[in-house]
């Protein structure tokens, strides 16, 4: 597999940015792409310069000349979407959050595991080089053992009333947009929570707007979150162990650099050099999975997805979110 041809389903923002990264890979090839109609999906062919275009998901999904398909829709879709062209044979990267829920997450993960299929979660965050480095000083003992975990992603919007972040049918809220981001970093870390207990501004709608989350583990360990899409927060990360710290600047979920804090000694920059950046860290391990024949990544792996959404669901159940079509019980 000398080139790994990917087909691109969707053609909004997200879509256009990992096609910008990922044809710069000299071991990538962007082959087809998809959308629910021609238009869109000639526009964005022609933008980039991608030879086949098709105004349906199904006919993406049944392209034989296509090795991966890259999921880009908005979350509300990613169930269908995916299993299309897992049904069909495809290998897929789906876009985070993973699904609406966990009950439809892991019916992705058992289609996935029964054909045979490779598939990945697109949570670059777990494969960037300086993530990486940071969880190797972690478990070789650098700061002893992790007692807090500090994560927030916030926004400012202003996100009108028809907006799909307002939206409860295309799964709306600070939550699964931006709060998938510091649930899934403090789970890199800790594992999953054993307790779970959450606070939050829900919108006319229904869906959260501002959220605070408190992770507890048996081991005493804490995770303090924060998302929102009505305020500019940090969005820095921090690991406190019984003997130092390693803080992450602004843009944690994709850092160039972390810093290692030890009692007694100066501050230490933690930089790693790569020849690849942003989402193509996400691209190039799907890409390394698939030539050595490996149908789940070890950087991103499936039960560690689905134990995410394990906790995205038991946040929403605390601050009252749920979407239509989801039971009342």
């Amino acid at each position: 597999m000398d080139q790994i041809k990917w087909g691109i389903l969707a053609t909004g923002g997200i879509a256009s940015t990992f096609t910008e990264q990922v044809r710069r890979l000299p071991d990538a090839e962007i082959a087809a792409v998809a959308s629910r109609s021609a238009g869109p999906a000639e526009a964005f062919a022609e933008r980039f310069g991608i030879p086949r275009a098709y105004g349906s998901w199904a006919e993406l999904a049944g392209d034989a000349g296509v090795d991966v398909v890259y999921v880009a829709t908005p979350h509300a879709a990613h169930r269908a979407a995916a299993g299309l062209c897992l049904e069909a044979g495809r290998a897929v990267l789906c876009e985070k959050p993973f699904t609406l829920n966990a009950a439809d997450a892991a019916e992705l993960v058992d289609l996935a595991r029964s054909r045979g299929r490779f598939l990945m979660e697109a949570m670059w965050t777990y494969c960037n080089p300086v993530v990486l480095e940071m969880l190797r000083l972690v478990r070789d003992g650098a700061i002893g053992e992790v007692r807090a975990v500090h994560a927030d992603f916030g926004i400012t919007g202003p996100f009108d009333a028809g907006h799909r972040m307002r939206d409860p049918a295309q799964g709306g809220g600070a939550l699964l947009d931006l709060g998938v981001y510091p649930v899934a970093f403090a789970q890199l870390l800790l594992g999953e929570p054993d307790d779970v207990q959450a606070r939050a501004q829900l919108t006319p709608e229904g869906v959260d707007s501002n959220t605070g989350i408190l992770l507890g583990w048996d081991s005493g360990a804490v995770g303090m979150l924060s998302c929102s899409m009505t305020a500019d927060t940090p969005m820095t990360a921090a690991v406190t162990g019984t003997a130092g710290r390693i803080e992450f600047p602004r843009g944690f979920f994709d850092p160039r650099l972390c810093v290692l804090h030890r009692p007694g000694r100066e501050p230490e920059e933690i930089t790693v050099r790569s020849e690849h950046s942003g989402m193509q860290h996400e691209a190039a391990e799907v890409m390394r999975c698939l030539r050595a024949g490996e149908k789940e990544s070890p950087l991103v792996p499936l039960d560690g997805t689905l134990a995410v959404m394990r906790t995205l669901d038991a946040v929403r159940e605390r601050i009252g979110v749920r979407y239509p079509g989801e039971d009342e019980e």
